[in-house]
């Protein structure tokens, strides 16, 4: 096994095809599976509900902006502000 994380499984592509039910129901019971093609990772089985899980992840930006953050918890600025025309 590679050094994918704890609980995942590595299965070649011809084994993966051969035995989708089982890798699903694996998937399904929290065993996430790399498939790779000539020893290389090229996907990534895992459940429905982990994947809406991952893609529910907000993007940094947004974080940021939630962040109740006050002016003298940011640094300095170091240089002048550019003017933008919308």
């Amino acid at each position: 096994m590679s050094s994918w994380k704890v609980g995942w499984r590595e299965i070649q592509l011809r084994d993966a095809k051969a035995t989708l039910s089982a890798v699903i129901d694996k998937a399904r019971q929290g065993q996430p599976s790399v498939i790779t093609r000539h020893g290389r990772p090229e996907a990534v089985l895992l459940s429905f509900e982990e994947w809406q899980r991952l893609s529910q992840v907000p993007s940094f930006g947004r974080l940021l902006m939630a962040a109740s953050l006050e002016t003298e918890d940011l640094p300095p600025r170091s240089g002048a502000l550019r003017r933008i025309d919308l």
